[in-house]
């Protein structure tokens, strides 16, 4: 191995080790100052409320949407709450911020109310179009890659929860929410 190879390879891990440490900071940062750059979190939180603010309680579910699976919670703290899907978004490959293809909402004494929304697509469906070194990115955010078999029964696919209507002390995308629970259903 020679010198340079080893300070890239240095320069590479420091950086890494740097860019984790700095990444959230950056973040939580841009969140407090109000950054609303297309790649920022705020900017996709912002295109969801705005597409979905029709919808803040279920008598209101577009047409096309259905419930599935029940209120959803899980092995970690907290919950989803039910996902009313539109299965014509869940086929087609597309990733569009503001067509959702799960909206989810948290029943208490028989109201629903919106709480954030999924944005999902089969694997499969996705590498007709896209290397498979190539994971779905919306407006900045990654999406989660779920295997199959899984809890849900269904083939692989990506996934990306966005808390829009309901704070995540745990972060905007993250699956489980301590503040949604299926108790009031």
């Amino acid at each position: 191995m020679n010198i340079a190879c080893c300070f890239r390879f240095v320069i590479t891990v420091a950086l890494s080790a740097l860019s984790s440490v700095i990444s959230p900071l950056a973040v939580e940062a841009a969140q407090h100052n109000g950054h609303d750059g297309a790649s920022s979190p705020n900017a996709l939180i912002e295109i969801v409320r705005q597409a979905t603010e029709p919808f803040r309680e279920s008598r209101n579910v577009p047409d096309g949407y259905g419930p599935v699976l029940g209120c959803v919670s899980g092995p970690e703290d907290g919950a989803m709450g039910v996902h009313f899907v539109n299965p014509a978004l869940l086929g087609n490959g597309i990733l569009d911020a503001t067509q959702p293809e799960a909206l989810i909402y948290e029943f208490k004494n028989g109201t629903g109310r919106l709480v954030g929304v999924e944005f999902i697509v089969f694997a499969d469906v996705w590498h007709q179009d896209h290397a498979l070194n190539d994971p779905p990115v919306l407006e900045g955010q990654l999406l989660n890659f779920v295997e199959s078999p899984n809890r849900f029964g269904l083939p692989a696919f990506y996934e990306l929860h966005v808390w829009a209507w309901r704070d995540n002390p745990n972060g905007a995308f993250v699956d489980w929410n301590p503040r949604v629970s299926c108790e009031g259903r």
